[in-house]
């Protein structure tokens, strides 16, 4: 194992660090980790992150449902029009797209890079939306939730992840926070359901389209960013909803410049 592999590991632990902590997060960390630190291609390396992100929140998500910290009724509404769109996705899209997109000179981009750089300014995008939220979270009483907007939302987010094999917590959390009107914690907690089961989904979809998949390794990364999961959950506990919403949203800008700077400059 080199020292590559080694930082990679532990960072796996802080995928479900950043679940149980955030309810997302956790495919915003996966797919560098495997892309720089092991070395996986990016098209392979959304796979993985659709089953170790989705396996990881499924985990989460128990927990959850225990502490009454999930919104069932807005889990259903918001997951099945995206289980529907991130596996037609996987399935279909993902495959057809050719391997080089476009070429401006002498400067070539490839399918791989084109993801990664999609990924990073679906980010920010994300990011821009919890930070410059400042409303006081309601009581979920006093809230209407506009299902039919929720549900929208949720194919889009479903049609995003697919393409970037994320679990969709960054995207997923705002949308709860913002349309449903869910507090914070509650967010976090009805997203790692949506999570788990869309990040499932969309993984059977790279099944049937014929990806190689190496279970030893996807299960070992899986393993570790459990019991990372519910450190994050306990560590929850101590840290308010506001302030959770703005280290996401600042967590998620430092990793989109991140990925932005590396694909840019890796040739």
């Amino acid at each position: 194992m080199n020292t590559l592999e080694l930082f990679g590991y532990i960072a796996s632990a802080l995928i479900g660090v950043a679940l149980g902590l955030i309810g997302g997060g956790g495919s915003i960390l996966t797919v560098p980790v495997l892309v720089y630190l092991f070395a996986i291609e990016p098209t392979l390396a959304t796979a993985y992150s659709l089953f170790i992100v989705g396996i990881t929140a499924l985990a989460g998500s128990i927990r959850s449902m225990l502490n009454n910290q999930v919104h069932l009724r807005t889990a259903i509404v918001f997951a099945i029009p995206s289980f529907l769109a991130v596996y037609v996705t996987r399935r279909y899209i993902i495959p057809s797209i050719p391997d080089m997109l476009f070429r401006i000179g002498d400067f070539t981009v490839t399918r791989d890079t084109g993801i990664m750089v999609f990924f990073a300014v679906i980010m920010l995008g994300a990011a821009y939306s919890m930070i410059r939220n400042n409303r006081q979270e309601r009581d979920e009483k006093t809230v209407r939730f506009n299902y039919p907007l929720i549900a929208l939302e949720g194919a889009v987010v479903g049609v995003l992840t697919g393409i970037v094999g994320a679990g969709g917590g960054f995207l997923i959390v705002p949308a709860l926070v913002l349309l449903a009107g869910l507090p914070m914690k509650k967010a976090v907690g009805t997203s790692l359901l949506i999570i788990a089961a869309k990040s499932l989904v969309g993984f059977l979809g790279d099944i049937g389209s014929g990806q190689p998949i190496d279970y030893v390794f996807m299960l070992t990364v899986s393993g570790i960013a459990i019991a990372g999961i519910f450190i994050g959950i306990y560590l929850s506990r101590f840290i308010s909803g506001n302030s959770l919403k703005k280290a996401f949203g600042w967590f998620v800008v430092v990793m989109a410049i991140y990925i932005l700077i590396s694909e840019f400059y890796s040739g």
